[in-house]
């Protein structure tokens, strides 16, 4: 031990030289050895989640919706997150799962845009192509035992013909007029299938808009994990737009008469 207190909270001669140029990654550690810095480590759970994305085909393109919260656990506790994102000039995409999962998708997609940008040979990615992407990185970390805990939708139009599809954490992927994400699986699926299925191609935008809000506005009464606040991505062959947040406009007279669970008769 140094008994000198001039010296207390420097590093001791053997892991210091005089002129600072001994690199500090190269170091001599004399601690205690941690054997779990050792091991392989994995997400066994994600931690601060979002819940459903929902969206829908129309005659000019694709809709998507999706909420600003990002719960942590059951905590509501962020509730400005933007969980849609344009990638590229032709593609949205919105995500449910882990929001730092889904930050580090964002920063790759990010990259990838820039690279191709960089090439300038002509061609840009549409959405079959960054849906593509996203399936194999998907599948290469579930693969690894590593993988990435999210479930995304991938909407676009390009030349002429719109995509719709989803991806999730095993890599998994298909393609339909309408998808959701999250408890909107369960919930939303029925209403947009009713709503869409076999009206693709005349659904005009402000059918889908409707559609859609309605879908919010039952998630927001049934998925304790959602918020009235969320944000709508459209997608057309003029281009991508993402609204400004919008707030559900709901009423909650019909609960005023239920007690617990089941019949009540007062």
């Amino acid at each position: 031990m140094d008994h000198f207190p001039t010296n207390w909270g420097r590093p001791r001669n053997d892991a210091y030289d005089a002129y600072g140029t001994y690199p500090i990654a190269q170091r001599p550690y004399n601690g205690p050895k941690d054997a779990f810095a050792d091991g392989i480590q994995r997400t066994q759970q994600p931690i601060v989640t979002g819940t459903s994305v929902l969206a829908i085909k129309f005659k000019d393109g694709i809709m998507m919706a999706a909420d600003n919260l990002a719960s942590y656990g059951s905590l509501a506790r962020f509730k400005d997150i933007q969980r849609l994102q344009a990638v590229g000039a032709h593609t949205v995409i919105g995500a449910g799962g882990d929001m730092s999962d889904f930050q580090y998708i964002q920063a790759m997609l990010d990259e990838l845009i820039i690279d191709e940008f960089t090439a300038q040979d002509g061609h840009t990615l549409g959405p079959a192509e960054i849906h593509e992407y996203l399936a194999q990185i998907m599948y290469a970390r579930r693969s690894k035992m590593n993988p990435l805990w999210n479930a995304i939708l991938v909407g676009g139009v390009k030349d002429g013909k719109r995509f719709l599809s989803f991806v999730d954490l095993l890599g998994t992927t298909y393609s339909a007029s309408t998808l959701a994400t999250g408890y909107g699986a369960h919930i939303a699926q029925p209403l947009l299938r009713t709503a869409v299925e076999g009206k693709e191609d005349i659904l005009t935008e402000d059918d889908a808009l409707k559609i859609l809000e309605q879908s919010m506005k039952v998630l927001y009464y049934r998925d304790a994990r959602s918020i009235d606040k969320y944000q709508v991505a459209t997608i057309t062959a003029e281009g991508t737009s993402i609204s400004e947040t919008r707030r559900l406009e709901t009423s909650w007279s019909f609960a005023e008469g239920i007690r617990g669970y089941g019949a009540q008769t007062q």
